[in-house]
């Protein structure tokens, strides 16, 4: 007997969701939408201009601003792009950090009906290249630190774009930030935007190959905001919040999953470039007294590593959301009974997104699950012909073709590739099974699934075991080949402070595996290692394993 569904119709018109006449459950976009009118300019011409929309914290001294004075200066900042000749359309690079040239440089962009390339600072030079050579961005928005470190690179393009410097004079052949406020005369009006006109364009790192551009349309706030509700517990119009995440601006989770969506509705965001350190990240969160958080798995992890936060920071967290990767089920406890506040896990992808997820307001929290399948989605699991399987079978998480999550296409590309289409369904290419409740429990990526010795065993089970031992502080599973057995269970393992990877903890930790998941799923090599590699986005760089696995010293 599977668990009531927690949709009620007055959840869903807390939502925003509505009811086709077939019953299924639709998320409504607007014809017409521009992401700075739907943020800070809904608040800034508002009954709350004056509240505050941006903290910068500048190792400990903060600069606020208000929804009024950010979007004041944001259409000043329009008219001087204007006056550089961009145009409704045109991509324009920004490469700034968590900062307020951030922040207006977006709404600007968003003014104008162009379209903002965002462009981590974590980008080395060779992917700052590639991304404003697949663009043909005319303009970036940087910082000089920044410029240093990738301009020189950019010489090698047919057209470099032209450097726009926030907080400096004018730099060689660019402006400065300051100069373009200054512009006269201010801009008359913003454009007016369709929904599905080009906003953004971001360029997502894997753990192989170059970062490929993926275009949102200006609906894409609008399609997120019902489930970003729900992975804020339904708590994102309450009264008073603050929201940080410490992920970049300029990837999905940062600005998609917490930036805008708090600005939509009018809460304040904090932000800083300081280094990601769980003791500073603890001590930050109490000083700012941040009520919300979007943190990767990784960032997670590393914060659970801390003992009795509580009782050291006077902390207001109440919601922390993750995705990314699979969430082990031990930080889902530590998060509820150390740092004593909700864990909602939720997963997509940067191309169509929000498809399963926790929300522990309505439906309990089952530590290891990914969640229910959230409402306007029709997530789904299916084999590989497509076909929708029962609980309990493994398959391939799916949704239909015309998720309203679901980006216009990769740059350059005409619409959504065929790659991720499986008849009528959007591949995720990511396998789980569900459960006779409505649970989703990941079981890797399809190419990941270990097949050893006929069994299939997914690599994300046996890490929530290993996680659970004291001597684990992170663990990554993958299967490497094996002349017996196909592949065979491979766990990479950094251990905690205070322990010996040695042959007597290898043992220790294969028979804690036998023991809480089976005999059959325990890793027969173990690799410790120092230190993981990881994309730019914080995600563990599996490929980089199986070379080390393959390659190095196999304990």
């Amino acid at each position: 007997m599977s668990a009531p569904e927690p949709w009620s119709d007055d959840v869903l018109e807390r939502l925003g969701l509505q009811r086709d006449s077939g019953g299924a459950v639709r998320i409504v976009l607007p014809a017409k939408a521009n992401i700075a009118a739907d943020t800070v300019g809904l608040h800034a011409r508002g009954p709350r201009p004056e509240a505050t929309a941006l903290i910068v914290d500048r190792d400990g001294e903060s600069e606020r601003w208000s929804f009024a004075a950010l979007d004041a200066v944001a259409t000043r900042l329009a008219a001087g792009l204007r006056r550089l000749g961009v145009a409704t359309g045109e991509p324009v690079a920004v490469h700034t950090g968590q900062s307020a040239e951030t922040a207006i440089a977006h709404l600007a962009i968003y003014k104008l009906g162009a379209i903002v390339v965002t462009l981590s600072q974590l980008y080395g030079p060779d992917t700052v290249r590639h991304a404003l050579g697949d663009c043909g961005a005319r303009f970036v928005i940087t910082e000089r630190a920044a410029w240093a470190q990738v301009g020189e690179a950019l010489g090698s393009l047919s057209q470099p774009p032209v450097p726009i410097l926030a907080g400096e004079s004018a730099p060689r052949g660019g402006h400065a930030f300051a100069d373009l406020l200054a512009t006269e005369p201010p801009l008359d009006a913003p454009v007016e935007t369709d929904a599905n006109q080009p906003a953004l364009l971001m360029y997502t790192s894997g753990s192989t190959g170059l970062p490929k551009g993926l275009l949102h349309a200006h609906r894409i706030l609008h399609a997120y905001m019902p489930t970003v509700r729900l992975f804020y517990d339904m708590e994102l119009d309450d009264p008073d919040l603050v929201f940080w995440t410490p992920a970049d601006w300029a990837w999905v989770g940062g600005l998609l999953d917490l930036v805008l969506p708090a600005w939509a509705a009018g809460q304040t965001v904090v932000a800083s470039q300081h280094r990601f350190d769980a003791e500073w990240a603890l001590g930050f969160m109490a000083r700012h007294g941040v009520t919300h958080s979007f943190m990767t798995p990784t960032a997670l992890k590393r914060l659970a590593q801390v003992r009795r936060p509580r009782e050291r920071w006077p902390l207001r967290l109440r919601v922390v959301c993750t995705g990314g990767e699979s969430l082990p089920g031990e930080v889902v406890r530590w998060c509820e009974e150390e740092l004593g506040c909700v864990c909602n896990e939720f997963y997509g992808l940067t191309e169509f997104n929000h498809l399963v997820g926790n929300c522990r307001k309505l439906y309990p929290i089952r530590p290891g699950s990914m969640g229910r399948a959230y409402p306007g989605h029709g997530t789904t699991i299916v084999d590989e012909h497509g076909h929708e399987l029962p609980p309990g079978e493994i398959g391939e998480i799916v949704a239909p073709a015309d998720d309203a999550t679901l980006f216009l296409g990769y740059w350059g590309g005409a619409g959504v590739p065929e790659s991720l289409r499986l008849g009528p369904w959007l591949r995720t290419r990511d396998l789980a099974r569900r459960d006779d409740d409505g649970y989703y429990w990941y079981q890797g990526r399809n190419d990941d699934l270990i097949k050893s010795a006929g069994y299939r065993i997914g690599p994300t089970e046996v890490e929530d075991v290993l996680l659970r031992h004291p001597a684990v502080a992170e663990a990554a599973v993958i299967g490497l080949p094996d002349a017996e057995r196909g592949q065979v269970v491979t766990a990479f393992i950094r251990v905690a402070e205070g322990h010996i990877p040695d042959e007597s903890l290898v043992a220790d930790l294969q028979n804690f595996v036998k023991r809480n998941l089976a005999a059959y799923k325990f890793p027969r090599r173990i690799v410790f290692v120092e230190a993981f590699p990881l994309t730019s986005s914080g995600k563990i760089r599996r490929g980089d394993l199986r070379r080390l696995g393959t390659e190095g010293e196999v304990r």
